[in-house]
Order: C-alpha cells, then sequence, then structure tokens
C-alpha cells in the first residue's frame, strides 16, 4: 500500500469504450482519512481508475478523520463513498453502541493484519513487555487505534490504560516519535502500511511484535470476528520471516441511498481492470472473490454491485 502506480492509461482506454458515456459526469465523493496512512493512497489509486476506465462517473477523494468519521458521513449523505476499516464495520453492522448501519459494501479493499513495531536494538519481543511503557496508536478515530483497542482487550489489557498512550493528530507523526525514543512502540495494520514502510527503510530499521500464538487463539476466541491473518515474509525490509497476527478487511462503502446504477458501473469498472489484470498495486486486493469472502453477508452488497456479480454468475 505505499507508492502511487502510474496505470497503463493506453491499456485502460480501449477498457473504457465499453463502457456507456453520459453527457454529463456525475461528481461523488469519497471519504479516505488523514495523511500517513493507507486510506489516502487507497483512494487515490481507486479514484484513478475509475476515472481512466469510465470517465462519466467523476470521484473526488477527500480527507477526513479515519473510518468512524467516514461511517458517520455516509449515514449523514455528506460522502458516496467512504472507506472503513473491518473493527468499524462489526460495531456498525451489529449496533455496539450505536445504532445499526445501513451502508453497503462496494468491494473489498484490502487485509489489515495489525502489529506492534519497534526498533531493533529494544528488548521488546511479547506485547506484555510493552505494558506501562509509551505507545503510539495513531489518531483516536483511526482504524489502526481502534483494531489495537480490540486486540488489547482480546489479550485482558486496555489500550490507554495498561500503556501510556499516544493519539497523534495524524499517521505521519508517530514513526519519528519511536525513532527519536519518545514512544516505545506503534501499532500498525496493513500490508505494506506507511508508517511500518518508513521505520523499514530508515537507518533504524524495524522489528514486530505480534500477537504470539497462543495469544492470538485468546483474542480470537474473545472476538470471532477478527480472522487470523499472515505478513507475507519479505514484505518490509529486513523481515524475513511470514508474521502470524490478527486483523480483519478494510471495505470500500457506499451511503445507504447510493443509486444501483452507480454501484453497478463502479463494480464493473473494478471488474474489467481485474479481467484485464490491470489493478494497480494499491487496488491489488480488491478482487470479486476477496469481496464475497469479506462481506458478512450478500444482502450487505449494494444492491448495484449485487446485480452485476449476479450478471457475472458470480452469486
Amino acid at each position: 500500500m505505499i507508492g502511487r502506480r502510474t496505470l497503463g492509461l493506453s491499456s485502460l482506454a480501449v477498457l473504457a469504450t465499453a463502457m456507456p458515456s453520459r453527457a454529463q459526469a456525475s461528481a461523488f465523493k469519497l471519504g479516505t482519512a488523514s495523511a500517513g496512512g493507507s486510506f489516502p493512497l487507497y483512494g487515490a489509486a481507486f479514484v484513478d481508475l475509475v476515472r481512466v476506465i469510465d470517465p462519466s462517473i467523476s470521484i473526488r477523494d477527500v480527507p477526513t478523520r479515519g473510518p468512524i468519521d467516514n461511517l458517520r458521513k455516509l449515514e449523514a449523505g455528506e460522502l458516496d463513498f467512504g472507506l472503513v476499516t473491518g473493527e468499524v464495520l462489526h460495531e456498525a453492522l451489529d449496533g455496539i453502541g450505536r445504532p445499526r448501519t445501513t451502508v453497503k459494501t462496494v468491494a473489498a479493499a484490502f487485509p489489515m493484519p495489525g502489529m506492534f513495531a519497534v526498533l531493533p536494538e529494544t528488548r521488546y519481543r511479547r506485547i506484555a513487555d510493552l505494558k506501562g511503557r509509551p505507545v503510539v496508536w495513531n489518531p483516536r478515530e483511526s482504524g489502526p487505534a481502534v483494531q489495537g483497542r480490540y486486540v488489547m482487550d482480546g489479550l485482558g489489557l486496555d489500550a490507554e490504560r495498561d500503556f501510556e498512550p499516544i493519539f497523534t493528530d495524524d499517521m505521519t507523526n508517530g514513526p519519528p516519535l519511536v525513532m527519536s525514543r519518545h514512544a516505545a512502540a506503534i501499532w500498525g495494520g496493513g500490508l505494506r502500511w506507511p508508517g511500518f514502510v518508513t521505520l523499514a527503510e530508515s537507518a533504524h530499521g524495524v522489528r514486530f511484535v505480534p500477537p504470539a500464538a497462543d495469544e492470538i487463539e485468546r483474542i480470537r476466541a474473545k472476538h470471532p470476528f477478527l480472522a487470523a491473518m499472515k505478513v507475507p515474509a519479505g514484505l518490509y525490509r529486513g523481515q524475513r520471516d511470514p508474521i502470524d497476527t490478527v486483523g480483519t478487511w478494510s471495505m470500500l462503502m457506499a451511503r445507504p441511498d447510493l443509486p444501483d446504477e452507480v454501484g453497478r458501473r463502479i463494480a464493473a469498472a473494478l471488474g474489467k481492470a481485474e479481467q484485464g489484470q490491470l489493478l494497480p498495486r494499491q487496488l491489488s486486493q480488491t478482487t470479486a472473490t476477496n469481496t464475497l469472502a469479506a462481506v458478512p453477508a450478500v444482502d450487505e452488497l449494494q444492491p448495484g454491485v449485487r446485480q452485476y456479480y449476479r450478471e457475472r454468475g458470480l452469486l
């Protein structure tokens, strides 16, 4: 999820000829998050892809406070699309501490396996070693902060009381705190999460502290919606082995009253890019297979997306 790959515009332009056009483009807003995380990178790549394949749909990515803010604005009709982490979506769909949401799923965005990152020379080897230490959870309403709270709760810990919590203004602030030793660790999630890349590529390097095998079992016993996930070897500089942890999928969601035709056209654009092997790196996990595996139930799909999947024989 790092960097912004230039799409093969000429190849995608050929696909665009298969899409019906309109006299006037529709303008939609996609909520991402603050700088320094994966959501802004994903949102920029998504906007570029749709613009090339279906120019009649105009989408603008806008910064927000993160998944909780995106969900709130989707429900209020202030956003048309928004990126939401699995932990926040779990609370919204189950009505935990709030009314059940009626936002709908457009696509799976990417998996978010969570873990701590520390400097290699430190003595922190297990999560328990970080108790009482200053830990960066990132912005309070960010995906990593919410995920970290659930993972710690699964271990019988409180993310704020059992650590010295540091909540930053945006996700660019966390890595420097670790590198300057003002923080012992930072919690993050995702594949090639920008904060982890910053640490790995620095002169300090990085070492990861995920839940141990027995801790993963305890976490999932208390919070079954958290899935066992694996970070492939070599994803970060110096990371020679795969890392087992827990996490959820981040999802691309739509406001409840998004026109079905728009949902179908977005799904068709993603489908054409997937079938043509033209998904950029940031969207490489946004496939129909991953979406159907990650969505809690078929009824949670945006109706236009559901229609497109039926047309393809996927439902």
